[in-house]
């Protein structure tokens, strides 16, 4: 389980939870239900981090804390 913030909401465009990663641009990905996103968005924090690697780009620390107020 990866340390990063995740913000989960519903896409009435997508039909879908959708779940962002702020500290890992672009990072992000969708599921029928809040618990398919989060599973779909924990594996795309490790494809990031890995293709970060593979590229020699830095990986950015979780900061762990909140990064925004709704």
């Amino acid at each position: 389980m990866h340390k990063f913030e995740i913000i989960i909401y519903w896409s009435d465009a997508d039909g879908a939870f959708v779940a962002e990663v702020p500290e890992l641009p672009g990072c992000m990905a969708h599921g029928d239900s809040q618990e398919t996103a989060l599973k779909h968005v924990n594996e795309a924090i490790g494809l990031w981090i890995d293709t970060a690697r593979e590229f020699g780009d830095p990986v950015p620390e979780p900061k762990g804390e909140r990064l925004m107020l709704a």
